[in-house]
């Protein structure tokens, strides 16, 4: 029995142990409970009773006390904290809560004494400095915990061990200067800049970068062997969406610490997505001519490069046929160079695009296509995407059926995510140019609940317009010629689009598809880079139109253009507002509200 007995003990210490921990745990939510709610009263008994049980803790110690200062017991709180110092004489944080008990009671001399002698008595222990100066830090005494933190490292001889919390004191002070200083200097022993990055893009103002800025400089020119304060003065740059001097910064880097170009490949993207093709271009352009073809980052640096001038190209809609003959030539020379496999096939792909859209070479953009589906060892997603690519390039050039064929294989292989919703949306479109509208609005109708936001909208839109138009008097016929002129417009056949556009409006005046023959024709005008009918376009349909549903895709496509295109911000800012002040429920509403805030100067 004694042997069973002895075996057992252990496993019943645990259990009592894990009990009474249970039991103290909830002991301790019923005070926070109590203090939170204002009950000091209960709450005291209750950390009394919690520190007497665990006399190590001295939270339950310090809420005791200060529960009893809300109560204004300072009788039996000074008692308390005597009897505490008598006990523990070498713990200075109590010396702090003495002194915060006597600065309650108006006695603030002798209350500065005992901080003063608290920082006096501190040892070289660092987990004692820090409890010292969280304590100050806790009683809002940000001086004294600075002073603190600084008389340790001193004694303790370790340089830089409180930079962060330091750095977090000035904060709260509103130094910015200082904490900036502690923040660069706690960079030093981090393996990377990241963690400096987060807190500063945390607490710094756009009226803050200039000092960071200037400190980094000075720490550049000090510490040339750190690569960190480099990283984050390019950082702020790019903050600040300066791309160019971010560029130059990550060059100087990339040289001086003889690395691989992924900070300036890596910087490429980065301005490539935010439309700075310039940068993106030189980025692309420094990568590609100072590291071989056998290194990491060449290939897609070559394909950044083209991809970028033909975006600088493009999407101005300021362009000559010399601009779109050099681009052709680029394409090629990197094709020529890396080959047609499966490395390429992106490139390709691109390339295609251009042929089809921009220099309408539809059997060459076919060719392409065709080409890069062949290559072995691609990923099922890509060659869904080569298929409905593909298929629309087949469609543009009058092969409906080939097209057809294209999207309902990718419909068959992927009936579930979005690229099986992209191609079941491109059979739907070609009903509907093919006039069985009633088939393509069941489509439209079911793939209103897409997984992909654009497929959705875009459903919704043609379900609504459809179902709109369809079966009212001799509006079918009307609908008929609209979906031809559409599909003229797929084409490329611009001309002959707006032909069949003015059609309607000599044979049915005045029809419910006035807004968006309109609306049609400025999408035209906008290919052909002719930005004066464009502009004429949606200001009639805003001006005539404005209960129609074109009336807001107009006005949001209207106010980019001023925005981007025209640099006329205060026209962007006006129409943006309206947009989403008279059309709240739009979809456009949300991004219109935040351009609108952008372009009036608010902090995004």
């Amino acid at each position: 029995m004694n042997y069973f007995l002895r075996s057992c003990l252990p496993v019943l210490t645990i259990l009592l142990m894990t009990v009474t921990g249970v039991y103290a745990q909830q002991k301790s939510r019923l005070a926070n409970e109590y203090y939170n709610s204002g009950e000091y009263e209960k709450a005291a008994q209750l950390y009394e009773s919690l520190y007497r049980e665990n006399p190590a803790n001295k939270t339950y110690f310090n809420f005791y006390i200060q529960c009893l200062i809300d109560l204004r017991d300072y009788e039996n709180a000074s008692k308390a904290v005597q009897a505490e110092i008598r006990k523990s004489p070498s713990d200075v944080s109590l010396l702090v809560t003495n002194g915060n008990l006597l600065e309650r009671q108006g006695q603030t001399d002798r209350a500065n004494a005992e901080y003063r002698k608290a920082i006096s008595s501190l040892g070289p222990d660092p987990t004692s400095i820090s409890g010292l100066a969280n304590n100050f830090a806790n009683l809002a005494k940000y001086d004294l915990a600075i002073e603190t933190y600084l008389k340790g490292e001193q004694m303790s001889n370790v340089p830089h061990l409180f930079d962060y919390n330091l750095a977090d004191l000035y904060r709260r002070q509103g130094d910015t200067k200082n904490m900036i200083k502690y923040y660069l200097q706690a960079a030093e022993k981090e393996p990377s800049s990241i963690n400096i990055q987060t807190s500063l893009q945390r607490y710094l103002t756009e009226e803050d970068y200039p000092e960071l800025q200037k400190q980094l400089y000075q720490k550049i020119q000090e510490k040339t062997d750190i690569p960190h304060y480099g990283e984050l003065l390019q950082w702020t740059f790019t903050q600040k969406k300066e791309y160019s001097k971010a560029l130059r910064q990550a060059k100087a880097l990339d040289r001086q610490f003889e690395e691989n170009g992924s900070r300036v490949y890596t910087l490429g993207e980065v301005a490539y997505r935010d439309k700075d093709y310039d940068t993106a271009i030189e980025a692309f352009q420094y990568v590609s001519t100072t590291y071989g073809p056998n290194t990491s980052y060449y290939l897609e640096s070559r394909r950044g490069l083209v991809r970028s001038r033909k975006a600088k190209i493009t999407e101005t809609f300021d362009y000559s046929k010399e601009d779109l003959k050099a681009l052709k030539q680029e394409y090629k020379a990197y094709l020529n160079e890396l080959g047609r496999n499966t490395q390429t096939a992106q490139l390709m792909q691109e390339f295609a695009e251009f042929e089809a859209l921009y220099v309408n070479e539809l059997d060459t953009a076919i060719m392409i296509l065709e080409e890069a589906r062949t290559f072995g060892g691609q990923q099922p997603d890509f060659v869904a995407s080569l298929k409905l690519d593909l298929g629309d390039y087949y469609l543009m050039n009058g092969d409906r059926w080939e097209a057809s064929l294209l999207f309902s294989q990718v419909d068959k292989d992927f009936k579930e995510g979005q690229m099986g919703e992209y191609a079941r949306y491109r059979n739907a479109k070609l009903s509907y140019f093919a006039g069985d509208f009633k088939w393509a609005q069941e489509q439209f109708k079911i793939l209103k609940g897409a997984t992909s936001k654009l497929i959705s909208n875009d459903a919704i839109d043609m379900s609504v317009f459809i179902l709109d138009n369809l079966g009212m008097d001799t509006t079918e016929v009307t609908l008929q010629m609209f979906a031809a002129a559409e599909l003229l417009t797929f084409q490329n056949k611009y001309q002959e689009a707006l032909q069949k556009l003015d059609s309607i409006k000599i044979l049915f005046p005045e029809h419910s598809l006035e807004d968006d023959v309109l609306y049609e024709k400025a999408q035209i005008y906008k290919k052909l880079r002719m930005t004066d009918e464009m502009i004429k376009m949606y200001n009639q349909i805003i001006e005539k139109f404005a209960e129609e549903i074109r009336a807001d895709n107009a006005m949001f496509e209207l106010a980019e253009i001023y925005e981007t295109k025209l640099n006329q911000p205060e026209k962007a800012k006006d129409l943006y507002q309206k947009l989403f002040t008279d059309y709240s429920g739009s979809t456009f509403a949300i991004e219109a509200r935040k351009r609108f805030r952008k372009l009036r100067g608010d902090e995004m």
